[in-house]
């Protein structure tokens, strides 16, 4: 048991350590790597889906976003590894692929949607599964950061709501479907 924890923490230190390396690169780099940010509806540009997350505009960007991801990550990788990598990675590829589509034109970058993103299943979590364990979680998320909901409005145009509000929203549908597939298999969370 132990092990496992120790193996699933060691994942969201390494995402938590590229996170900075790649922050070192561009600050040695004088913010070039922001040039791999998603740009919306540029199609030369949709592989920028993957980088985007790990670059950040400062400092400041990085540890705000990196703040709750270490919460949230940890929180959803307890459940597995496995669990964590395919929500993950369908939030990035949802969130991403919406705010190319829909987004206004800008560069976005930063892990938001991803941390919106995993806000939002984990909330969702408990009014899909209805688990004593899925809603003590949802409502510990609340209490924590139920502030994030106020990041999902367009209030500050050098913010991508879009990403927040994309990336909370691929959350909720990666619950659901997560939810109901495991009800069809007769799986337990």
């Amino acid at each position: 048991m132990i092990v496992q924890i120790k193996k699933k923490l060691l994942v969201i230190l390494f995402l938590v350590s590229t996170f900075i390396i790649i922050q070192v690169v561009n600050v040695a780099m004088d913010g070039d790597l922001t040039q791999y940010g998603i740009i919306p509806r540029n199609p030369r540009l949709f592989f920028q889906l993957f980088t985007a997350p790990f670059i950040h505009f400062d400092w400041n960007h990085l540890f705000s976003n990196l703040a709750v991801f270490c919460t949230l990550g940890t929180i959803c990788i307890l459940r597995s590894i496995r669990y964590f990598m395919v929500a993950s990675l369908f939030i990035i590829l949802v969130s991403g692929g919406l705010v190319w589509s829909l987004g206004r034109s800008a560069v976005h970058i930063g892990a938001s949607g991803w941390v919106f993103g995993l806000w939002g299943l984990s909330i969702a979590s408990g009014w899909f599964e209805r688990s004593i364990k899925s809603i003590s979680i949802a409502l510990l998320v609340v209490f924590l950061y139920g502030g994030l909901v106020f990041g999902v409005l367009p209030i500050d145009h050098a913010i991508s709501f879009e990403s927040h509000l994309f990336g909370a929203l691929a959350g909720i549908i990666f619950s659901y479907m997560h939810a109901k597939w495991s009800l069809g298999r007769g799986v337990k969370s």
